[in-house]
């Protein structure tokens, strides 16, 4: 069976446990990182995904396979354990009760054959698919540690080169210079904050801090700055 069909979103599995997505979703990326320390394939048991709020926005979620909801419910104790045990059972039960319904199987040879070039042809749109979707959830995927730390390296350098071509040498100064390099970051990734840079951002981004240069109303404001500072003295 479709390994993609068989999962229950976390928003669902977070209605069946009384909690909100958000919440289950920090649990899950606990789960996530005892995994990678373990070596452990996160995939067999959690999926990142995305769905359409109540404003047809795009939100993240995740998908959870049985195994998912195994080791969810591993962390439940008492009736609620027992509870959503029962529900995520009978839920994965329909799935298969269902896929297994609409397999109508002709055995007559002219029947076989038919099936036989029908599985092929699916197989192959299948493997499509799945490349494309794991193609795109590894891009989408968040950055890794490793990468995000090269990234906030290469600002902090970035940052201070241009501090010291530029004469800045106030607090002040520094700080106007992380808020316009940040901003750009920001404006050509279209996230809120630094930590949610994806996979697919880190190449652009390094190319953008590389080329980074203050814009003209940051210089403008850093050399008032500097000028107050001097004031004061």
């Amino acid at each position: 069976m479709n390994q993609l069909q068989q999962t229950l979103t976390s928003n669902e599995v977070a209605e069946m446990i009384g909690t909100t997505n958000g919440e289950l979703m920090k649990s899950i990326r606990i789960y996530i990182s005892y995994l990678a320390e373990g070596k452990i394939p996160s995939g067999d048991f959690f999926i990142e995904s995305t769905y359409k709020d109540s404003n047809n926005q795009m939100r993240p979620n995740y998908l959870l396979t049985k195994q998912g909801c195994e080791m969810v419910s591993n962390k439940l104790t008492g009736p609620k354990g027992v509870q959503f045990t029962a529900k995520y059972v009978s839920r994965f039960n329909q799935m298969e009760n269902h896929i297994k319904q609409q397999v109508q199987i002709d055995t007559t040879p002219r029947g076989l054959a038919k099936l036989a070039l029908a599985a092929s042809e699916e197989t192959n749109e299948r493997v499509d698919a799945l490349a494309d979707d794991v193609l795109y959830l590894k891009e989408d995927a968040v950055l890794a540690v490793g990468d995000y730390n090269t990234v906030s390296d290469r600002v902090n350098k970035r940052v201070s080169e241009v501090a010291k071509a530029y004469g800045i040498t106030t607090r002040k100064g520094r700080s106007a210079l992380f808020k316009d390099i940040n901003g750009g970051v920001k404006q050509i990734t279209g996230v809120g904050r630094r930590t949610q840079l994806r996979k697919k951002h880190y190449e652009q981004v390094m190319e953008y801090i590389n080329d980074w240069e203050p814009s003209t109303a940051t210089r403008t404001i850093i050399r008032q700055m500097e000028l107050d500072n001097e004031d004061i003295a």
